[in-house]
């Protein structure tokens, strides 16, 4: 006996975007890195200096530096050296495609 089947209403992810996700997702699914993120989107015109990061966080700056590589090289931020620090600033166009796919998945419509 063969099972049911229902049709598709959307095509499913291919194999591309689900690695590419994957690794913005990975990225995300990190309490320090999230709450890194977290810092820099509460700033003042959604960028931080990596000074400012650090605030309140019980990690060493070397730790804090990994987790903002990670995200820049996810897509999640972008970074701007001006003179001796670094500001960071967060992607939102990368953040909204990943509540745009997690709504599609949730079979909701997220607009723009």
């Amino acid at each position: 006996m063969a099972c049911d089947t229902t049709p598709p209403t959307r095509p499913p992810l291919t194999a591309a975007t689900a690695a590419e996700l994957a690794v913005q997702f990975k990225a995300l699914a990190d309490p320090v890195r999230l709450r890194v993120l977290s810092a820099i989107a509460a700033r003042a015109g959604g960028e931080a200096c990596v000074c400012d990061v650090s605030d309140g966080l019980d990690v060493t700056q070397p730790t804090i530096s990994h987790h903002l590589k990670v995200l820049r090289e996810a897509g999640l931020v972008t970074s701007e050296r001006r003179a001796s620090w670094v500001y960071y600033r967060v992607v939102p166009q990368a953040l909204q495609q990943l509540s745009q796919i997690l709504a599609a998945e949730a079979g909701l419509v997220v607009t723009p």
